[in-house]
C-alpha cells in the first residue's frame, strides 16, 4: 500500500507541522500522566500503547519534513486508528474519566486543520463511536451516562468550532496569497516601467548629447569653413589673374595644377559644409543611390578609408523612398565608419542594395574581426562601445533613426570572419523608379 502524498502547498505544509506539534505535545503529556499519575498496574499497558502512537508520530514526522503526509491518500484511516488508540488509552486508565478522552479534542483539532470539514465530521462520528463503545464495554459500575453524554456534546462542538476557524484561517491566507501575487505582479510592472523610464532617459539624453555635438561640429565646421574659404578665394583670385598675363608655358602648366588643387579643396570645404548643416527633419522623396553615394563621399575623409576597398552595388531605378535625407545619410555614415575601424588594411567593405517586397533592403559588410557574443547582445545600447575613443552612440543614433522610418536594423557577425548589418526601409504605396545618377 502506498503511503506517499503529493507534495503540499506552502498553506498545507504550515497545517502539517502544526499538526505533527501537536501530535508530539499529547504524547509528552500522555509519558508524564502515566508514569506519574496513573496505577503502577497500568503503566506498562499505556506506555506500550503510547509507544505505537509514538512510531505513528515519528513516521509522520519524518513525511512531514519531506514536504507530504504519512498515510495522506488515506486520511480516514488515519481517523479510524486515533479513534482506536484513544479508546484503548481510555479503557485500560480510568475508563470515562481518564484524561486521554482529551486526545479525542487534539485528534479533531488536527483533522480540521489538515482535511475538509467534510472529514473533521467523519472523524467526530468515529471519536463519538469510540467512546460510545468504551461505555458499554465498561462495567456498569464504572459507567457514567452524564459523562457520556456531556463528553459527546463536547466533542460535536469542538468539531464545529475547529472546523470554523480553520476555514476561517485558510480563507484569511487564501486572501493573502492573492494580496501577495497582486503585490508582486505590481512591483514587477513597477520595475519594468521604472526600467523603461530610465532607459527612455538614457536615450534621450543620449540623442541631445549627440545633437549637441553635431551642432557643435557644424559650429566649428562652417567657422573652418569661413576662416579657410577666405584665403582660399583670394588665392584662386591672384592666379586667375596670373593666367590671364603673358607668361611662358612651364608657368602657365603650374598655375593650372595649383588652380586644380584650389578648386579639390573649395570642392572639399562644401561638402563639410554640406554635412554641417542644420538637419532638417522633413520628409522627402530621396533615392538610396543618391543617399549612400553621399555618405561614401564624406567617409573617404575619415582615417582609415583610402586603405580599404569599399564597393557600392546599386541597381537601377529601384524605387524611391520617403524619408529625412540627413539622417539616411547619417545611418549609412555610421555603419561605413564602423566597417571602417572593424576592418585592417586591405579590408573589404561592400555595400548592396535590393528590393524586397514592399521594402528596400540595404546591406553593408565587411571582413573584419567580427563582433563577440557578448557584445552582441549590447551594441545598439547608448554609450556602449568597443573602441578606446568611441562614444557608444552610432549604432544607438542607428537604429533610433531607423526606427522612426518605421524600419528595422539586423546583424550578423562571425568572429574572425566579418560583420553584416541589414537595414531594411518600407516603400511609399506608390513607388517610383529612379535611375541610379550616372545611368
Amino acid at each position: 500500500m502506498r503511503t506517499l502524498s503529493p507534495p503540499l502547498p506552502a498553506w498545507e505544509l504550515d497545517a502539517e507541522a502544526i499538526a505533527v506539534k501537536i501530535r508530539w505535545f499529547g504524547l509528552l503529556v500522555g509519558y508524564l500522566y502515566v508514569n506519574i499519575a496513573a496505577p503502577l498496574s497500568v503503566r506498562w499497558i499505556l506506555n506500550a500503547i503510547l509507544s505505537l502512537g509514538a512510531i505513528f508520530t515519528v513516521l509522520d514526522t519524518f513525511y512531514s519534513l519531506r514536504g507530504r503526509v504519512f498515510l495522506g491518500r488515506y486520511p480516514i484511516v488515519i481517523s479510524i486508528l486515533e479513534a482506536l488508540f484513544i479508546g484503548l488509552l481510555c479503557y485500560f486508565d480510568s475508563g470515562l474519566d481518564s484524561p486521554f478522552r482529551y486526545y479525542y479534542l487534539l485528534s479533531l483539532i488536527c483533522c480540521a486543520i489538515r482535511y475538509s470539514a467534510r472529514l473533521t465530521a467523519i472523524t467526530c462520528a468515529l471519536d463519538c463511536l469510540s467512546y460510545w463503545i468504551l461505555y458499554t464495554t465498561l462495567p456498569p459500575e464504572r459507567g457514567n451516562a452524564f459523562a457520556l453524554f456531556l463528553m459527546l456534546i463536547v466533542l460535536v462542538w469542538v468539531t464545529w468550532a475547529s472546523s470554523s476557524m480553520s476555514r476561517l484561517i485558510k480563507r484569511i491566507g487564501e486572501n493573502l496569497i492573492e494580496l501577495n501575487s497582486a503585490l508582486r505582479k505590481n512591483q514587477a510592472e513597477l520595475e519594468a516601467r521604472i526600467q523603461a523610464s530610465a532607459r527612455e532617459l538614457q536615450e534621450t539624453q543620449a540623442q541631445m548629447w549627440h545633437q549637441e555635438k553635431m551642432a557643435a561640429f557644424g559650429l566649428l565646421a562652417a567657422g573652418i569653413a569661413h576662416e579657410v574659404g577666405n584665403p582660399l578665394t583670394s588665392i584662386s583670385t591672384v592666379v586667375q589673374l596670373l593666367e590671364k598675363r603673358d607668361i611662358d608655358e612651364y608657368t602657365r602648366d603650374r598655375l593650372g595644377l595649383v588652380s586644380g588643387q584650389l578648386h579639390r579643396i573649395q570642392g572639399t570645404l562644401r561638402e563639410l559644409m554640406n554635412f554641417s548643416r542644420p538637419a532638417s527633419k522633413q520628409r522627402t522623396r530621396i533615392a538610396i543611390a543618391d543617399i549612400i553615394h553621399e555618405a561614401m563621399k564624406i567617409a573617404k575623409y575619415y582615417h582609415g578609408t583610402n586603405s580599404r576597398i569599399i564597393t557600392a552595388e546599386i541597381p537601377e531605378k529601384l524605387p524611391l523612398l520617403v524619408g529625412v535625407r540627413d539622417q539616411l545619410v547619417q545611418v549609412f555614415l555610421n555603419l561605413l565608419l564602423n566597417a571602417i575601424d572593424a576592418t585592417h588594411k586591405g579590408g573589404r567593405i561592400d555595400v548592396r542594395a535590393k528590393r524586397e517586397g514592399d521594402w528596400l533592403m540595404v546591406t553593408v559588410k565587411d571582413n573584419g574581426a567580427g563582433i563577440s557574443p557578448e557584445n552582441q547582445i549590447r551594441l545598439f545600447q547608448p554609450y556602449y562601445t568597443t573602441k578606446e575613443h568611441g562614444t557608444g552612440l552610432g549604432l544607438f543614433v542607428t537604429q533610433k533613426m531607423i526606427t522612426e522610418h518605421a524600419g528595422t536594423v539586423e546583424f550578423e557577425s562571425i568572429p574572425g570572419v566579418g560583420t553584416e548589418f541589414q537595414v531594411r526601409l518600407p516603400l511609399p504605396q506608390l513607388a517610383e523608379p529612379f535611375p541610379t545618377p550616372g545611368a
